[in-house]
């Protein structure tokens, strides 16, 4: 079994959070990418 003292379970914890933090900094830079060439799409169709 692993070691479950409260050091490791907060170290985990801490891993697991900064994984997701940055899963979720990569799926926003991918949607300012998509919004950004959304807008600049439109706007040379407005020309």
């Amino acid at each position: 079994m692993g070691d479950r003292s409260p050091k490791s379970v907060q170290k985990q914890a801490a891993q697991k959070q900064s994984k997701t933090n940055s899963a979720n900094s990569k799926k926003q830079q991918v949607a300012n990418t998509q919004a950004a060439a959304r807008t600049k799409a439109a706007s040379s169709k407005k020309k």
